[in-house]
């Protein structure tokens, strides 16, 4: 893990090394093992190194080759070396300590421009080829690592963090309102449908899946691969599926064990991250190491308010796990006294953005504090897993079995899943028809729509033509994506919108304040391609949604985990609880901004002074998803963010 900085002149003028220092030194507030530069005439690079894994420890970074006459800096931990070295024929003595910032490095001297196609891990670098006196750098398929660059008619400038960037006298401080209002209109997880943007007008970063190739007074950004391919993986038998996905899954995981620190796991009561904990245990015990796993729990006088159906307190089923798996630490955090209010600042400290994930905001934020107080080197998660290895929304395939007039296997499913769940298959049918035919919805529905949380002024949103612009990436003026359809949303998502962009430069940041690495072998490239190549029915089967992880998990987690499809973990579910304390605070901050006109610019005023009412009569914790209090703390977040423009 590292800190990456350099500055580049287009002209021939020589760079001001007092601004590379100046960059150097604003990357001291973040841990380091060792600080170095390397500089000609009119190339500035800097590395801020944490060593992460055993290759890395003393590696010379920024590195120059000079038989290559190339010098990199990079942020990178690769997952597939064994296949590079065989690809690039390095020497097996070599093998057990090149680190991987001169794998890149060769990787680039053979393919060149192609080489992040060849790449499987989590990165962002930058490469000054003297030959061709030209800047070349990429970013992660998933964009796991950050990078963000300044430019003009003279200079380049990049940084894995916003703030050093801004330290240069050549960067003003000015809001881009492009950015804040597709963050505004927005009303999913997403920030924005445009990954380069940021909230800072003359600042862009390199997106997800991305290269950026800086040659004189010419930038090119390219995309240089996608997750989904036409290739649909087509095998014998069911089992073969399991030991393929197996196979897959092993790989990915154990590859994100490489540390010489202890490796550490956040761990719910679900199949996802229940699955990286048992295929991470059973590695790490072969190599006769403990699994450190971090749990959220909610403080000990919250008080459940929920459904039966949904669990706050996942301990039971985490318990279930680290008891039948083995060999694991295990770590239950209730964060007494931190609320989603008492932590914005510092989150935004952080993530240098307004944030969007206020409910787990505080918990998310923590157990990065906590693992890193452990001396974990790599926590694993398993984020992604809805999109990838847990797929498989029943009633959603269920519905794809209807429009193509499959009724005996329909029939067949319907009962075995019925059992499964509870209940009557007729209460699923009604639901079923409206996802499968979405013009019966549409004729039986009365009254408008259901409203959505969009925050967005709608004079600033006609101002910067957002509505628009989202409608060409197929979001509508609800904020979200327009297709019913649950494959075509999961479609979109991979190909179009980069989603995990937010949420990573999240994971990015806190990393580098604690010293220490999340990964999530959910979103390993070569396990996203895999399951985006598994047929649907392999998803849903035998009255089993997310089939192909269960199947896959038999005598690997408990049965009680592997299959149940009843009980839901909730977490988050006391946000509202903790900010009891806050609360009167909480509604002060709410009515100044109701009240500052030039926040209202932005966001609509209306829907503040609506939400407020309903604030104002105390807090409930049994409205934690109320569209009302939500708004105002996405308000207040994005308030406190604005004031430093003022």
């Amino acid at each position: 893990m590292s800190a990456i900085t350099g500055i580049y002149h287009l002209n021939e003028e020589p760079v001001n090394l007092q601004h590379g220092q100046g960059l150097m030194t604003a990357l001291q507030k973040y841990p380091a093992d060792d600080m170095q530069i390397w500089h000609s005439e009119k190339v500035f690079l800097g590395c801020h190194a944490q060593w992460i894994t055993p290759e890395s420890i003393g590696e010379q970074l920024p590195y120059y080759d000079h038989e290559r006459q190339l010098a990199i800096t990079v942020d990178a931990i690769i997952d597939n070396r064994e296949e590079l070295f065989e690809r690039l024929q390095i020497d097996r003595k070599l093998r057990k300590t090149i680190p991987d910032s001169q794998l890149i490095l060769l990787a680039y001297n053979k393919w060149g421009e192609e080489s992040p196609k060849y790449l499987v891990g989590d990165y962002a670098f930058m490469i000054w080829d003297e030959k061709k006196q030209q800047l070349f750098g990429a970013r992660d398929p998933s964009g796991y690592r950050t990078l963000y660059y300044y430019r003009n008619q003279t200079r380049f400038a990049f940084c894995t963090v916003i703030e050093p960037l801004l330290d240069l006298p050549y960067i003003g401080t000015e809001l881009n309102e492009q950015w804040l209002s597709e963050y505004l209109a927005i009303t999913g997880m997403i920030d924005t449908v445009d990954a380069r943007m940021t909230p800072y007008r003359h600042l862009e970063q390199i997106p997800p899946f991305h290269s950026i190739t800086v040659l004189k007074d010419k930038i090119k950004i390219n995309r240089y691969g996608t997750f989904t391919s036409d290739k649909r993986l087509k095998l014998k038998s069911d089992n073969d599926y399991i030991e393929a996905f197996q196979d897959v899954f092993q790989k990915a995981v154990t590859s994100r064990l490489r540390t010489h620190h202890k490796v550490g796991s956040q761990l719910s009561g679900g199949l996802d991250s229940g699955s990286v904990v048992a295929f991470a245990a059973r590695e790490l015990r072969e190599r006769k190491k403990t699994l450190h796993t971090f749990s959220y729990i909610p403080p000990n006088d919250f008080e459940d308010f929920t459904h039966k159906l949904f669990m706050p307190d996942e301990r039971p089923y985490i318990k279930t796990t680290v008891q039948h798996v083995g060999g694991i630490t295990d770590h239950y955090l209730d964060f007494e006294g931190k609320s989603s209010y008492s932590e914005i600042d510092d989150l935004l400290d952080v993530m240098e953005m307004p944030y969007k994930f206020l409910e787990n905001s505080f918990w998310l934020k923590g157990i990065f504090e906590k693992a890193g107080e452990a001396g974990i080197g790599v926590l694993l998660n398993g984020d992604r897993g809805n999109f990838t290895i847990s797929w498989g929304a029943a009633e959603d395939y269920y519905a794809t079995l209807l429009k193509k007039l499959k009724w005996l296997r329909l029939n067949q499913e319907l009962n075995q899943y019925c059992k499964n769940v509870g209940g009557s298959r007729l209460r699923l049918l009604p639901g079923i028809a409206k996802t499968g035919f979405p013009i019966i919805h549409q004729l039986m529905s009365k009254g408008p729509p259901a409203e959505h949380p969009v925050l967005i002024n709608r004079d600033f949103a006609e101002r910067t033509g957002i509505f628009n612009k989202l409608k060409r990436h197929g979001i509508d003026e609800t904020g979200w994506i327009s297709s019913p359809n649950l494959y075509e949303q999961k479609r979109v998502l991979f190909e179009d919108m980069l989603p995990w962009n937010s949420g990573n430069t999240l994971d990015s940041k806190l990393s580098l304040r604690h010293g220490l690495w999340k990964r999530d072998p959910t979103n390993d490239l070569r396990v996203v391609r895999f399951c985006l190549s598994v047929p649907e029915d392999q998803y849903v089967q035998n009255g089993l949604d997310r089939a192909l992880i269960r199947r896959s998990t038999e005598k690997i987690l408990p049965e009680k985990i592997r299959l149940n499809q009843r009980v839901f973990g909730v977490q988050g579910a006391d946000w509202v609880h903790r900010m009891i304390p806050y609360w009167d605070t909480f509604i002060d901050e709410a009515t100044q901004l109701s009240m500052d006109k030039r926040i209202l610019e932005f966001i609509d005023e209306q829907k503040i002074k609506s939400a407020l009412i309903t604030v104002k009569e105390g807090a409930r914790p049994e409205y934690f998803a109320n569209f009302d209090y939500r708004i105002l703390m996405r308000s207040v977040i994005v308030y406190r963010f604005l004031k430093k423009f003022t």
